[in-house]
């Protein structure tokens, strides 16, 4: 078991399926309670927070809090303070996507990518910071992308959110560097989840092509390892982070992509 975790206080966002799930697992499995959050079937997520309460003995709680809206995202981190006594982990994992080219990119798509995916974050880590620094030990994890560090074409609000992202988490980092709080990114390449399904979805429409040429061609054509990166692997670097171990680490943006950015 990772040092550090046993016992800790996590806010996992959009965790009810695909990376943000495997996360939430590994963190309650290493010890730790884990508020949960995300959009989907109410009694599904019931029977997700029920069966992972069960499986790992920790208290394992849910807010179906909206990420577009500020005042919701600072109640979500509130309502685990109360529930849990303090929140000393925070993974910033929730994110939509949407493909388009720049001049044809609908606004309120737009809009959306960047409260989500980058505003969201932002309001967590304010309203998660005081008691962080009070305690003078804190973790913050903010799930990136592989293009947080490179671009894509049809994907303007997507990248411009992500590179916002690591930039965000240098600041984060600068700021509590002598508070005993570290802050980092991680940029994964593609992920099987929901999320890339529909990216795929999304590209074959865009580009007028089958599904497996999406995935051959646009998508693992970037990655050398020919692969999809599993979540469990986001995840364990996720948990990592979270640890005592990796004390010293911070201010990075990780690329778990298969070699993507190497190139």
């Amino acid at each position: 078991m990772l040092n550090g975790l046993e016992g800790k206080n996590a806010v996992v966002t959009g965790s009810t399926s695909g990376i943000g799930l495997a996360i939430a697992e590994t963190l309650a499995q290493q010890g730790s309670n884990v508020m949960l959050n995300g959009l989907g079937d109410a009694a599904k997520i019931e029977q997700t927070r029920q069966n992972l309460a069960r499986s790992t003995n920790r208290k394992i709680g849910y807010s179906a809090a909206n990420m577009r809206e500020p005042r919701q995202v600072s109640a979500m981190i509130d309502a685990a303070r109360e529930a849990f006594g303090s929140v000393d982990i925070l993974i910033n994992n929730a994110g939509i996507q949407h493909v388009a080219p720049v001049d044809e990119f609908p606004e309120d798509k737009w809009d959306a990518i960047l409260a989500i995916n980058l505003s969201a974050a932002f309001h967590a880590v304010k309203a998660a910071l005081p008691t962080m620094k009070e305690k003078g030990w804190g973790r913050i994890v903010n799930i990136a992308s592989a293009h947080g560090l490179i671009g894509s074409p049809f994907k303007s609000a997507y990248v411009a959110a992500k590179h916002g992202i690591v930039g965000f988490t240098k600041v984060t980092a600068l700021e509590t560097a002598e508070a005993g709080i570290t802050s980092n990114a991680i940029c994964p390449g593609y992920v099987r989840t929901p999320l890339v399904e529909k990216q795929i979805d999304d590209q074959a429409k865009a580009h007028g092509i089958s599904r497996e040429k999406v995935i051959r061609d646009i998508m693992l054509k970037s990655q050398p390892t020919k692969r999809f990166v599993e979540a469990a692997e986001v995840a364990s670097a996720t948990a990592f982070l979270c640890s005592n171990q990796a004390a010293s680490i911070t201010g990075i943006a990780l690329p778990i992509e298969g070699g993507w950015t190497a190139q």
